[in-house]
């Protein structure tokens, strides 16, 4: 490994971090999403800022850390918007996520700490090309994707998704199933996968495997990617595919274009809701009726009769254990599978 440089988790399909590669700068007009790139740390914003790394480890850094990510966007609606679209003449861009999504950052919540400022150095680039994570998406046949499907979708980011699909791949997992887990939709942080894979999923995939640092692109063009993508989640041969739409639906992030991509598929929707209303929201605005509300709305009872007063649908606080009997009967309902686990094993997640 190259310690010259902090290779952020943003490298992880790619072997820039193990084999040499040159920087070259490259003029504005012809950058692309998903360029990879290496800035300097000209500003290490707030203290409790830290790097995600290949592994999915986090570390700290210093000024003049010279950092690898890739170009990208991000539109979150709780934390910072920005692009690499928005970067001017001196090349100072932010990383946009701890995973190394960079861009210029555009606003930002004013709750959110100070983000990492970079300075553009170069294109990561080997003889004449310049490397791009499209280059190391793993290419396989197309392959129809048929796996039934346990789909988390939020009515914004910080809904409790990640926290919900955690508990549901431990259940079936807990019940004998090979799970293969991803996040389609969203922007990168690996560490929200690999917490899947804790609890028990065989395999897990983002956008990143689709080369993608964000889904926040052209519509039909993250269609082909997400379908190859699909291709290669298909090809696991899992009993159960838990797959998380990041973000909202609402938001330009194509989550309406994964779940068309999905939704014959689809055995149990869980909708992860911020607030009552906002589950409404989704309701009617992108037509989907989901089969449990579950999330941050659901903490209190208040929440949960609202919900359901509201919205007519089910809501359930997952992560109180006392609702582990009833997941597992809805789950083996939805799925056509027993969900049959030894009682002496602990309630964990």
């Amino acid at each position: 490994m190259n310690s010259k440089y902090i290779f952020s988790s943003m490298l992880r399909i790619s072997d820039l971090d193990k084999n040499p590669f040159e920087l070259k700068k490259l003029e504005k007009v012809k950058w692309k999403t998903g360029d990879y790139v290496v800035g300097k740390i000209t500003n290490r914003g707030d203290d409790k800022m830290k790097i995600e790394l290949t592994n999915g480890r986090m570390r700290s850094f210093m000024k003049e850390d010279l950092v690898a990510g890739a170009l990208g966007e991000r539109y979150a609606t709780l934390e910072a918007t920005g692009s690499w679209r928005d970067t001017e003449e001196d090349g100072i861009m932010h990383l946009l996520t701890g995973g190394g999504l960079i861009g210029k950052c555009t606003s930002k919540s004013i709750r959110l700490p100070t983000l990492i400022e970079i300075e553009y150095q170069g294109h990561m680039m080997r003889g004449e090309k310049f490397c791009k994570m499209d280059d190391y998406v793993k290419k396989v046949p197309y392959k129809k994707f048929d796996l039934p499907v346990v789909l988390l979708v939020g009515t914004s980011m910080s809904a409790g998704k990640t926290t919900v699909a955690r508990i549901i791949v431990n259940q079936l997992k807990r019940a004998g199933l090979e799970i293969v887990a991803g996040k389609l939709t969203g922007a990168s942080r690996y560490s929200d996968t690999l917490s899947l894979k804790d609890v028990g999923a065989g395999k897990i995939f983002d956008f990143v495997d689709g080369g993608l640092p964000s889904s926040i692109y052209p519509r039909e063009k993250f269609r082909k990617k997400l379908i190859q993508l699909l291709s290669q989640i298909q090809q696991t041969n899992a009993d159960v595919a838990v797959i998380e739409l990041g973000a909202s639906p609402l938001e330009p992030y194509n989550g309406d274009v994964a779940y068309e991509e999905l939704k014959s598929c689809v055995k149990l929707a869980v909708l992860c809701a911020s607030d009552p209303y906002a589950v409404y929201g989704v309701m009617k605005s992108f037509r989907l009726r989901p089969d449990i509300v579950s999330g941050i709305a659901t903490n209190t009872f208040a929440g949960s009769e609202l919900i359901e007063k509201l919205c007519g649908v089910k809501a359930m606080n997952l992560i109180d254990p006392e609702t582990g009997s009833e997941l597992r009967e809805i789950l083996s309902e939805k799925l056509g599978i027993s969900l049959e686990i030894n009682h002496c094993q602990e309630e964990s997640v």
